[in-house]
């Protein structure tokens, strides 16, 4: 018998959402988000690129303007209005000290108690290979949450007035194959069918079939999956890192 999924922890006030392209998080995370702004939790944007490369027929430099408009109106259909970009390359994010500092600098500036990302691991389970992108900034915020915390790594961030931030309770993995804990989201799912419609350009790029066909049928594929484990309720899971 699957193991059911514990409650995600609920005394926290800020969250930072760290991914690596505009609408990875709109991918059922938002389900969730919408609840935490409901209940005036603040939680934050850190977009570590565009997604210039994510659209075959635009340019990427047009491209990234159109999905940085995008991202903002989404996250606004969820209650989030801080919005930021770092300008990695999108495809070709390399995972090492540069994003880590970068990473550790925005926790150091943010203070959140909860971070999510998404997926580091290197498939979505079983032989659905997971891209580099999403590997390198998953396996980034989880290293970033601690140096954050540690003065001694990254001194110049403290040079920069960023004191070091060692509040950072969880990191929460968003479409992890090995989901530990969930968030009930009945209350947000129409909205969070909104927030991915906002990326109209790029679903219209990826599809064919009817855009708010495509965001109602894949949100609900993703509440429904982990209501399975989560007592028959609409959720959305996570694989969750105490610290």
């Amino acid at each position: 018998m699957t193991a059911q999924l514990e409650t995600m922890p609920t005394d926290w006030q800020r969250a930072l959402a760290i991914v690596a392209h505009p609408d990875d998080l709109e991918y059922g995370t938002a389900a969730a988000i919408a609840g935490w702004t409901d209940e005036r939790r603040e939680i934050s944007y850190l977009l570590v690129t565009r997604g210039e490369a994510g659209i075959d027929t635009l340019d990427p430099a047009r491209a990234a303007k159109v999905r940085e408009r995008e991202q903002r109106a989404s996250a606004a259909v969820v209650g989030v209005t801080s919005v930021e970009f770092l300008d990695h390359q999108d495809g070709v994010i390399q995972y090492g000290p540069a994003l880590r500092r970068d990473l550790a600098a925005a926790i150091r500036r943010h203070r959140p108690e909860l971070v999510l990302t998404i997926n580091h691991h290197d498939t979505w389970g079983g032989t659905f290979w997971n891209t580099p992108d999403h590997r390198a900034v998953g396996r980034a915020v989880l290293d970033a949450a601690a140096d954050a915390g540690n003065r001694w790594i990254f001194p110049e961030l403290g040079d920069r007035g960023l004191s070091p931030w060692n509040g950072v309770r969880w990191v929460a993995v968003s479409g992890s194959p090995h989901p530990t804990h969930a968030v009930e989201v009945s209350g947000g799912i129409e909205r969070a069918v909104l927030s991915l419609l906002e990326h109209r350009t790029y679903i219209e790029a990826l599809t064919d079939e009817d855009p708010e066909s495509y965001c109602r049928a894949f949100i609900d594929q993703v509440t429904s999956t982990a209501a399975d484990r989560f007592g028959g309720r609409p959720a959305v899971s996570f694989e969750l890192f105490p610290r």
